[in-house]
């Protein structure tokens, strides 16, 4: 597997009550982070994978800040079984693709005036299986 290149796809961020939000009221905003991960076929040995963050900050009911993220890389898989294909695109990559985006979203955060948002790493193998599981449940009920 070799790593032909990686960049930033998409970025938002949002800070809808500006000023406001940037005063501390004492109560810590809840923030809600969702992880996606998708791969195409770009050529006979290479792929795009994507890897989708987004976050939202809520305090009571209003929206503190929202950010958005598509990061993503392409990929060279050669001498690759096929079986290995698709556990490789949606493990792999975006576990080599993750820190970037990290940054990226720590960065954002923080040119938004907020302090960094710092997220945990993910466990993309789970993320995988839980796909994988939902997806084979779909096709079976059908």
């Amino acid at each position: 597997m070799q790593i032909i290149g990686q960049y930033l796809k998409d970025l938002s961020f949002e800070n809808p009550k500006a000023p406001l939000s940037l005063s501390q009221n004492g109560k810590q905003p809840q923030v809600e982070i969702s992880v996606n991960v998708s791969a195409r076929i770009m050529g006979a040995c290479d792929y795009e994978v994507n890897l989708q963050l987004s976050a939202k900050a809520n305090r009571d009911d209003d929206t503190v800040f929202g950010v958005e993220l598509v990061y993503a890389g392409l990929f060279r898989l050669r001498n690759t079984p096929q079986e290995t294909v698709n556990p490789l695109l949606l493990i792999e990559c975006p576990h080599m693709l993750f820190p970037f985006a990290r940054q990226i979203m720590a960065d954002a955060t923080r040119n938004g005036g907020f302090p960094p948002l710092l997220m945990d790493p993910v466990d993309f193998s789970k993320l995988y299986r839980e796909s994988t599981s939902s997806n084979q449940a779909s096709h079976d009920s059908q």
